[in-house]
Protein backbone atom coordinates (compact mmCIF):
# COMPACT_ATOMS: atom_id res chain seq x y z
CA UNK A 1 0.00 0.00 0.00
CA UNK A 2 0.98 3.28 -0.22
CA UNK A 3 2.38 5.29 2.32
CA UNK A 4 0.81 7.63 4.64
CA UNK A 5 3.05 10.37 4.15
CA UNK A 6 1.44 13.70 3.21
CA UNK A 7 5.17 14.75 1.97
CA UNK A 8 5.54 11.99 -0.59
CA UNK A 9 3.54 10.65 -4.09
CA UNK A 10 -0.03 9.52 -2.94
CA UNK A 11 -2.68 7.82 -4.52
CA UNK A 12 -4.94 10.78 -5.06
CA UNK A 13 -2.61 12.85 -6.13
CA UNK A 14 -2.08 10.73 -9.00
CA UNK A 15 -6.31 10.83 -9.46
CA UNK A 16 -6.02 14.30 -9.56
CA UNK A 17 -3.01 14.54 -12.53
CA UNK A 18 -5.18 11.90 -14.48
CA UNK A 19 -8.24 14.08 -13.82
CA UNK A 20 -6.40 17.22 -15.25
CA UNK A 21 -4.29 16.23 -17.80
CA UNK A 22 -6.98 13.82 -19.91
CA UNK A 23 -7.64 15.76 -22.95
CA UNK A 24 -4.62 17.02 -22.80
CA UNK A 25 -2.35 14.36 -23.38
CA UNK A 26 -2.50 11.14 -24.93
CA UNK A 27 -3.92 7.49 -23.67
CA UNK A 28 -0.72 5.67 -25.65
CA UNK A 29 -1.30 2.74 -27.09
CA UNK A 30 0.12 -0.93 -25.69
CA UNK A 31 1.64 -2.62 -28.65
CA UNK A 32 2.76 -6.55 -28.93
CA UNK A 33 5.32 -8.33 -30.97
CA UNK A 34 5.28 -12.17 -31.59
CA UNK A 35 8.38 -12.27 -32.45
CA UNK A 36 10.32 -10.36 -29.82
CA UNK A 37 8.15 -12.69 -27.55
CA UNK A 38 9.20 -15.72 -28.76
CA UNK A 39 13.16 -14.07 -28.77
CA UNK A 40 12.67 -13.46 -25.43
CA UNK A 41 10.26 -16.73 -23.81
CA UNK A 42 8.17 -13.82 -22.68
CA UNK A 43 5.22 -12.30 -22.78
CA UNK A 44 6.02 -8.39 -23.64
CA UNK A 45 4.06 -5.56 -23.81
CA UNK A 46 5.23 -2.13 -25.07
CA UNK A 47 4.24 1.32 -23.64
CA UNK A 48 4.23 3.60 -26.49
CA UNK A 49 4.96 6.87 -24.79
CA UNK A 50 6.91 7.97 -28.26
CA UNK A 51 3.30 8.35 -29.56
CA UNK A 52 2.72 11.34 -26.47
CA UNK A 53 2.52 14.47 -27.17
CA UNK A 54 5.61 16.15 -27.88
CA UNK A 55 6.94 12.46 -28.24
CA UNK A 56 7.78 11.29 -24.79
CA UNK A 57 6.17 10.67 -21.19
CA UNK A 58 7.11 13.91 -20.19
CA UNK A 59 4.17 15.46 -21.30
CA UNK A 60 2.40 13.92 -18.72
CA UNK A 61 4.19 15.55 -15.75
CA UNK A 62 4.43 18.87 -17.53
CA UNK A 63 0.91 19.23 -18.20
CA UNK A 64 -0.50 18.30 -14.81
CA UNK A 65 2.50 20.96 -13.14
CA UNK A 66 1.18 23.78 -15.16
CA UNK A 67 -2.44 22.75 -15.10
CA UNK A 68 -1.94 22.81 -11.42
CA UNK A 69 -1.02 26.23 -10.85
CA UNK A 70 -2.60 29.14 -9.62
CA UNK A 71 -3.85 32.02 -11.91
CA UNK A 72 -1.43 34.07 -9.63
CA UNK A 73 1.53 31.86 -9.58
CA UNK A 74 1.13 31.18 -13.21
CA UNK A 75 0.96 34.77 -14.55
CA UNK A 76 4.61 35.47 -15.05
CA UNK A 77 5.13 31.91 -17.11
CA UNK A 78 6.57 28.71 -16.16
CA UNK A 79 10.80 27.87 -15.96
CA UNK A 80 12.76 24.78 -16.50
CA UNK A 81 16.30 23.10 -17.04
CA UNK A 82 16.53 20.23 -19.53
CA UNK A 83 18.03 18.60 -22.49
CA UNK A 84 15.42 18.07 -24.35
CA UNK A 85 11.64 15.80 -23.43
CA UNK A 86 10.48 18.28 -20.32
CA UNK A 87 12.02 21.23 -21.63
CA UNK A 88 9.56 20.60 -25.12
CA UNK A 89 6.43 18.53 -22.89
CA UNK A 90 6.90 22.02 -20.78
CA UNK A 91 6.65 24.83 -23.57
CA UNK A 92 3.65 22.59 -24.89
CA UNK A 93 1.52 22.66 -21.72
CA UNK A 94 2.20 26.42 -21.07
CA UNK A 95 1.51 27.36 -24.89
CA UNK A 96 -1.93 25.16 -24.05
CA UNK A 97 -2.24 27.89 -20.56
CA UNK A 98 -1.42 30.43 -22.88
CA UNK A 99 1.65 31.68 -20.62
CA UNK A 100 4.87 32.36 -21.08
CA UNK A 101 7.84 28.85 -20.79
CA UNK A 102 11.40 29.80 -20.03
CA UNK A 103 13.73 26.83 -21.22
CA UNK A 104 17.40 26.12 -19.84
CA UNK A 105 19.26 23.66 -22.33
CA UNK A 106 22.52 22.62 -21.94
CA UNK A 107 24.35 23.87 -25.12
CA UNK A 108 24.93 20.28 -26.57
CA UNK A 109 20.96 19.25 -26.62
CA UNK A 110 19.98 17.53 -29.69
CA UNK A 111 19.17 19.58 -32.41
CA UNK A 112 15.36 17.81 -33.19
CA UNK A 113 14.54 18.97 -29.14
CA UNK A 114 15.84 21.97 -29.77
CA UNK A 115 13.39 22.48 -32.60
CA UNK A 116 10.61 20.89 -30.22
CA UNK A 117 10.98 23.68 -28.22
CA UNK A 118 11.32 26.50 -30.53
CA UNK A 119 7.79 25.01 -32.28
CA UNK A 120 5.82 24.94 -29.07
CA UNK A 121 6.74 28.68 -27.99
CA UNK A 122 9.15 28.26 -25.72
CA UNK A 123 11.77 30.89 -24.93
CA UNK A 124 15.68 28.98 -24.58
CA UNK A 125 18.28 30.40 -23.05
CA UNK A 126 21.36 27.64 -23.47
CA UNK A 127 23.92 26.86 -21.09
CA UNK A 128 27.30 24.77 -20.70
CA UNK A 129 26.05 20.86 -20.23
CA UNK A 130 26.61 20.44 -16.30
CA UNK A 131 23.85 20.30 -13.88
CA UNK A 132 25.72 23.22 -11.58
CA UNK A 133 25.66 25.20 -14.89
CA UNK A 134 21.49 24.13 -15.54
CA UNK A 135 20.42 25.17 -12.06
CA UNK A 136 22.50 28.31 -12.27
CA UNK A 137 21.39 29.56 -15.23
CA UNK A 138 17.38 28.51 -14.60
CA UNK A 139 17.65 30.44 -11.15
CA UNK A 140 18.77 33.76 -13.08
CA UNK A 141 16.01 33.79 -15.54
CA UNK A 142 13.65 33.14 -12.56
CA UNK A 143 14.91 36.00 -10.45
CA UNK A 144 14.84 38.10 -13.85
CA UNK A 145 11.14 36.75 -14.80
CA UNK A 146 9.04 35.66 -11.88
CA UNK A 147 8.81 32.66 -13.55
CA UNK A 148 7.53 29.28 -11.18
CA UNK A 149 9.85 26.86 -11.76
CA UNK A 150 8.72 22.95 -12.84
CA UNK A 151 11.32 20.92 -12.29
CA UNK A 152 11.91 17.92 -14.90
CA UNK A 153 11.62 14.81 -11.86
CA UNK A 154 12.39 16.34 -8.25
CA UNK A 155 8.76 17.91 -8.47
CA UNK A 156 5.47 16.03 -6.62
CA UNK A 157 3.42 17.56 -9.56
CA UNK A 158 5.54 16.14 -12.26
CA UNK A 159 6.19 13.13 -10.78
CA UNK A 160 1.65 12.40 -9.92
CA UNK A 161 1.73 13.46 -13.82
CA UNK A 162 4.30 10.41 -15.05
CA UNK A 163 2.15 7.89 -12.65
CA UNK A 164 -0.87 8.21 -14.89
CA UNK A 165 1.73 5.95 -17.60
CA UNK A 166 1.45 2.65 -14.56
CA UNK A 167 -2.30 3.53 -13.92
CA UNK A 168 -3.22 3.00 -17.98
CA UNK A 169 -0.68 0.11 -17.92
CA UNK A 170 -2.35 -2.02 -14.80
CA UNK A 171 -5.85 -0.97 -16.08
CA UNK A 172 -4.82 -2.26 -19.67
CA UNK A 173 -2.97 -5.52 -18.96
CA UNK A 174 -4.11 -6.67 -14.89
CA UNK A 175 -2.17 -9.40 -15.28
CA UNK A 176 1.59 -7.80 -15.53
CA UNK A 177 4.12 -9.50 -13.68
CA UNK A 178 6.70 -7.18 -14.19
CA UNK A 179 6.76 -3.16 -15.17
CA UNK A 180 10.93 -2.65 -16.53
CA UNK A 181 11.31 1.50 -16.69
CA UNK A 182 13.97 3.62 -17.63
CA UNK A 183 15.53 5.60 -15.08
CA UNK A 184 17.32 9.23 -15.11
CA UNK A 185 15.97 11.73 -12.36
CA UNK A 186 13.53 9.28 -11.35
CA UNK A 187 10.53 11.03 -11.84
CA UNK A 188 8.77 8.42 -14.25
CA UNK A 189 10.23 5.37 -12.46
CA UNK A 190 8.68 6.35 -8.99
CA UNK A 191 5.11 7.18 -10.33
CA UNK A 192 4.81 3.85 -12.06
CA UNK A 193 6.03 2.06 -8.92
CA UNK A 194 3.83 4.01 -6.89
CA UNK A 195 0.61 3.77 -9.06
CA UNK A 196 1.29 0.14 -10.09
CA UNK A 197 1.91 -0.86 -6.88
CA UNK A 198 -1.08 0.80 -5.43
CA UNK A 199 -3.25 -1.58 -7.77
CA UNK A 200 -1.49 -4.51 -7.61
CA UNK A 201 0.95 -4.82 -4.84
CA UNK A 202 1.98 -8.10 -5.97
CA UNK A 203 3.47 -6.51 -9.82
CA UNK A 204 7.59 -5.99 -9.70
CA UNK A 205 8.98 -2.64 -10.59
CA UNK A 206 12.38 -2.57 -12.49
CA UNK A 207 14.75 -0.03 -13.10
CA UNK A 208 16.78 0.30 -15.88
CA UNK A 209 19.83 2.91 -16.59
CA UNK A 210 22.67 3.19 -18.75
CA UNK A 211 25.76 1.48 -17.38
CA UNK A 212 28.12 4.95 -18.26
CA UNK A 213 25.49 6.67 -16.03
CA UNK A 214 24.53 4.60 -13.47
CA UNK A 215 23.88 6.89 -10.56
CA UNK A 216 20.58 5.20 -9.86
CA UNK A 217 21.97 1.96 -9.38
CA UNK A 218 24.62 2.68 -6.97
CA UNK A 219 22.45 4.91 -5.17
CA UNK A 220 19.93 1.79 -4.76
CA UNK A 221 22.07 0.03 -3.72
CA UNK A 222 23.50 2.62 -1.24
CA UNK A 223 20.21 3.49 0.59
CA UNK A 224 21.16 7.27 -0.51
CA UNK A 225 21.59 9.62 -3.53
CA UNK A 226 25.52 9.21 -5.18
CA UNK A 227 25.27 12.33 -7.52
CA UNK A 228 26.07 11.39 -11.04
CA UNK A 229 29.47 12.55 -12.49
CA UNK A 230 30.67 13.10 -15.70
CA UNK A 231 28.29 10.91 -17.49
CA UNK A 232 28.58 9.06 -20.89
CA UNK A 233 26.20 7.09 -22.75
CA UNK A 234 24.17 7.61 -26.02
CA UNK A 235 20.84 7.78 -23.93
CA UNK A 236 20.55 11.91 -23.40
CA UNK A 237 17.28 11.67 -21.76
CA UNK A 238 19.41 9.96 -19.03
CA UNK A 239 22.34 11.63 -17.55
CA UNK A 240 20.46 13.43 -14.83
CA UNK A 241 21.13 12.65 -10.94
CA UNK A 242 17.81 11.25 -9.19
CA UNK A 243 15.69 13.50 -7.59
CA UNK A 244 15.93 13.43 -3.77
CA UNK A 245 11.86 13.00 -4.12
CA UNK A 246 11.45 10.45 -6.73
CA UNK A 247 14.35 8.50 -5.05
CA UNK A 248 12.66 8.33 -1.31
CA UNK A 249 9.73 6.85 -3.31
CA UNK A 250 11.84 4.36 -5.35
CA UNK A 251 13.22 3.45 -2.13
CA UNK A 252 9.66 2.06 -0.54
CA UNK A 253 8.61 0.43 -3.92
CA UNK A 254 11.05 -0.53 -6.61
CA UNK A 255 12.47 -3.75 -6.30
CA UNK A 256 15.59 -3.48 -8.01
CA UNK A 257 17.76 -1.12 -11.20
CA UNK A 258 19.81 -2.99 -13.59
CA UNK A 259 22.11 -1.51 -16.23
CA UNK A 260 23.01 -2.02 -19.90
CA UNK A 261 25.82 -1.11 -22.62
CA UNK A 262 25.11 1.48 -25.06
CA UNK A 263 26.24 -1.33 -27.42
CA UNK A 264 22.50 -2.91 -26.20
CA UNK A 265 20.64 0.24 -26.09
CA UNK A 266 21.63 0.47 -30.46
CA UNK A 267 20.82 -2.84 -30.97
CA UNK A 268 17.72 -2.47 -28.79
CA UNK A 269 16.52 0.75 -31.09
CA UNK A 270 17.52 -1.11 -34.20
CA UNK A 271 15.35 -4.20 -33.57
CA UNK A 272 12.53 -2.29 -32.41
CA UNK A 273 12.16 -0.39 -35.42
CA UNK A 274 13.06 -3.38 -37.77
CA UNK A 275 10.44 -5.74 -36.34
CA UNK A 276 7.56 -3.37 -34.60
CA UNK A 277 8.00 -0.65 -37.45
CA UNK A 278 8.15 2.34 -34.86
CA UNK A 279 10.97 4.81 -33.70
CA UNK A 280 12.31 4.90 -30.20
CA UNK A 281 14.93 7.15 -29.03
CA UNK A 282 17.89 5.77 -26.98
CA UNK A 283 16.69 6.58 -23.77
CA UNK A 284 13.15 4.40 -24.58
CA UNK A 285 15.50 1.66 -25.76
CA UNK A 286 16.69 0.93 -22.11
CA UNK A 287 14.04 -0.96 -21.42
CA UNK A 288 14.15 -3.48 -24.27
CA UNK A 289 17.89 -3.75 -23.93
CA UNK A 290 17.89 -5.24 -20.51
CA UNK A 291 15.50 -8.03 -22.29
CA UNK A 292 18.68 -8.56 -24.67
CA UNK A 293 21.15 -8.28 -22.44
CA UNK A 294 19.26 -11.12 -20.24
CA UNK A 295 19.46 -8.47 -16.84
CA UNK A 296 16.12 -9.82 -15.86
CA UNK A 297 14.41 -12.98 -15.57
CA UNK A 298 11.57 -12.67 -17.61
CA UNK A 299 10.81 -16.13 -18.92
CA UNK A 300 7.37 -17.01 -19.04
CA UNK A 301 6.10 -13.70 -17.39
CA UNK A 302 4.12 -11.05 -18.63
CA UNK A 303 6.41 -8.14 -19.08
CA UNK A 304 5.62 -4.41 -19.80
CA UNK A 305 8.53 -2.37 -20.94
CA UNK A 306 7.86 1.06 -21.02
CA UNK A 307 9.29 2.91 -24.27
CA UNK A 308 9.74 6.34 -22.88
CA UNK A 309 10.11 8.63 -25.94
CA UNK A 310 10.61 8.77 -29.88
CA UNK A 311 12.32 12.00 -30.57
CA UNK A 312 15.44 11.32 -31.83
CA UNK A 313 17.44 12.92 -34.94
CA UNK A 314 17.20 10.81 -37.54
CA UNK A 315 20.17 12.58 -39.43
CA UNK A 316 22.09 10.89 -36.76
CA UNK A 317 21.22 7.60 -36.42
CA UNK A 318 23.17 5.55 -34.61
CA UNK A 319 22.99 2.23 -36.17
CA UNK A 320 22.77 3.55 -39.80
CA UNK A 321 26.58 5.11 -40.40
CA UNK A 322 24.84 8.53 -39.94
Amino acid sequence: MVSTDTTGLSWSLIQEARTRIVGRVNRTPVLTSGTLDTQAGARLYFKCENFQKAGAFKARGATNAVFSLSESEARHGVATHSSGNHAAALARAAKLRGIPAHIVMPDNAPQTKRASVTRYGGRIVFCESTLQARESTVARVIADTGAVLVHPYNDLRVMAGQATTGVELMEAIPELDLIVCPVGGGGLLSGIAVAAKTMKPAVRVIGVEPAGADDAARSFKAGQIIPSVNPRTIADGLRSSLGEKPFAEIRRYVDDIVTVSDEAIVQAMRLIWEVMKIIVEPSGAVPYAAIIEERLAVRQRQVALVLTGGNLDLDRLPFSGG
